[in-house]
């Protein structure tokens, strides 16, 4: 894997930004509109989902790192659940859900690719270069 530089480099990232923004258009495209809590709610799970891989990776360190890439990982779950709930008001059709959950589940894919890659490097951060030398 190549060093990435900044958190845009990362393709888990550039696809949550995509997958926020698809989020948003139907926010403000449908019915989902008038539904404010719903609304929010999906907005806020999606954003979460590049927002905290952004602040994982500011961290400096494997360990957070994967810490935020998991909290990251369970908002794509929260927003694929809030997407069955946007379906079964019926504020999009099943092969919008589908686009939208599948975009979910590849985001998921490659976080779990990263922290898995992430789990085999020596990086773990100012913040715990400390205990990691104590454990070994």
């Amino acid at each position: 894997m190549a060093t990435i530089q900044k958190f845009e480099d990362i393709l888990a990232w550039q696809k949550a930004r995509i997958f926020c923004n698809e989020i948003f258009e139907i926010s403000i495209q449908t019915k989902l509109a008038t539904d404010f809590k719903l609304r929010d709610q999906i907005n806020g799970s999606s954003g979460s989902v590049m927002d905290n891989i952004a602040e994982g990776f500011g961290r400096g360190g494997s360990i957070e790192f994967i810490q935020f890439l998991e909290i990251s990982h369970a908002s794509a779950c929260e927003s694929q659940s809030q997407l069955y709930r946007i379906q079964d008001r019926k504020y999009i059709p099943q092969e919008r859900f589908t686009e939208l959950y599948n975009m979910a589940e590849e985001i998921k894919k490659m976080l779990r690719g990263l922290i898995q890659y992430l789990n085999k490097t020596p990086m773990p951060g100012a913040r715990y270069k400390d205990r990691v030398k104590k454990q070994h």
